[in-house]
């Protein structure tokens, strides 16, 4: 079919995305600037720290407002698992624009530059999986996969309050970040082994996060979502960003979306534009 030749070039995500920016208007560039314009005034106002998310694969940054690294995961608690449609980091194998979007987050980001064969495109049995009024996935979305970590005395939950706590009202967070591609292969990691978690000496702890995704890169920053594309973002984050992308079944990230999971998680979250601005991005000097 001539769908599904087009997906092998261009990815079937990038098709996804159209359909359903078929019902918001794309914002044109002009929006994107008047939103950078606004995030910038707010940073100058605030004396900001460095923002998320980047390109990984440019160093370069000039904030200079520092603030310490978190410790490693395994001296922290995993407080939060959600993951965006489409990659809101930029880099790697991940470096293809999915376009503005509706400019409050959806329809945009950075999609697989890979290609899937026509069996990983094949549609499901009822079209989508992790469905929202604004967003779904469909075999061949990229997504980025974000477990979020914190200094705090808490528990795996929803939302970033899961990540503060009254004795700490602002511990360091660390986010490891992943970005996979959703296929139809029974064959491809399962997303309810990846969003597993048990208690290791005494840390709440991921237990299955792929290990074939790259080196990751470091960085200082913020934490995302479009809601702050046009303010700061006042948390301080050091970002773990793996380079590669991995295949996931995207009939296990249906079930895990349809399941009672802790973190009350049932769609895909937009992704905040890509933060281009070197006065807003700190400088990255070493890869972990």
């Amino acid at each position: 079919m001539v769908v599904q030749s087009a997906a092998r070039i261009i990815g079937i995500g990038f098709l996804s995305s159209l359909a359903l920016a078929g019902e918001s208007a794309i914002v044109a560039d002009d929006e994107m600037a008047k939103q950078r314009r606004a995030l910038e005034m707010s940073a100058k106002e605030q004396g900001a720290g460095p923002q998320s998310p980047r390109d990984i694969d440019i160093k370069f940054g000039r904030n200079e407002k520092l603030f310490v690294n978190a410790p490693a995961v395994n001296e922290m608690n995993l407080c939060n698992i959600h993951f965006h449609k489409n990659a809101e980091h930029k880099g790697g194998e991940f470096t293809r624009y999915a376009g503005n979007g509706d400019g409050k987050g959806y329809q945009t980001g950075y999609l697989y530059a890979g290609q899937l064969n026509q069996a990983e495109l094949m549609p499901l049995k009822g079209d989508a999986v992790c469905k929202s009024k604004y967003s779904e996935v469909l075999p061949g979305d990229t997504i980025e996969l974000h477990y979020v970590y914190s200094t705090g005395q808490v528990e795996p939950g929803p939302t970033l309050g899961a990540c503060i706590n009254k004795e700490e009202a602002t511990p360091k967070l660390r986010v490891e970040s992943l970005v996979f591609v959703a296929v139809n292969d029974r064959n491809a990691l399962d997303f309810r082994d990846m969003t597993s978690h048990q208690v290791r000496n005494g840390f709440y702890q991921a237990t299955d996060i792929p290990n074939n995704t790259g080196q990751s890169v470091t960085y200082v920053g913020s934490t995302t979502g479009p809601s702050y594309n046009e303010k700061v973002s006042p948390f301080e984050v050091t970002w773990n960003v793996r380079p590669k992308v991995a295949k996931v079944n995207i009939q296990s990230m249906g079930a895990w979306c349809d399941s009672q999971n802790v973190y009350q998680e049932d769609h895909a979250h937009g992704v905040r534009n890509l933060v281009t601005n070197p006065d807003l991005l700190s400088e990255i000097s070493v890869d972990e």
